[in-house]
C-alpha cells in the first residue's frame, strides 16, 4: 500500500457487521495484521481476575476490527469516502473524495 487509508485519530465508519453505520475514532492501528481498535466500537465483555490494582469481575474492551471494514467518514457528505493522494505544501496528504477535504 502506498498510502495509508487509515490512521490514528481518524473518524471512520463501519461498512459491515454488527457495527455497521456506527461512526468512531480510531485508537490505533495495526497494519501488518491489518486491523484498527476504533473508540466505542466493536465492545465485548471480558470476565478479568481481581488484583491488587484492578476490581475484577466483566470488563467492556474494544476488539481490533479488520481494515476492510472501515472507511473514513466524512462529515460533510455524512458518509463514507474513499481517499486520494494529493499534495499540501509540497507534500503528500490524503485527500477525501467525497468532498475535496484534505485531512
Amino acid at each position: 500500500m502506498s498510502i495509508a487509508r487509515i490512521r490514528k485519530n481518524d473518524t471512520v465508519i463501519v461498512t459491515h457487521g454488527n457495527d455497521a453505520g456506527r461512526t468512531g475514532t480510531v485508537k490505533s492501528v495495526d497494519p501488518k495484521k491489518g486491523t484498527a481498535i476504533v473508540e466505542g466500537l466493536n465492545k465485548h465483555k471480558k470476565a478479568m481476575r481481581r488484583t491488587q490494582t484492578t476490581e475484577g469481575g466483566l470488563v467492556e474492551i474494544e476488539l481490533p476490527i479488520r481494515l476492510c471494514k472501515l472507511m473514513p467518514y466524512d462529515a460533510e457528505a455524512k458518509k463514507g469516502s474513499r481517499v486520494a493522494t494529493a499534495e499540501k505544501d509540497g507534500k503528500k496528504a490524503r485527500k477525501l473524495k467525497a468532498s475535496g477535504k484534505v485531512l
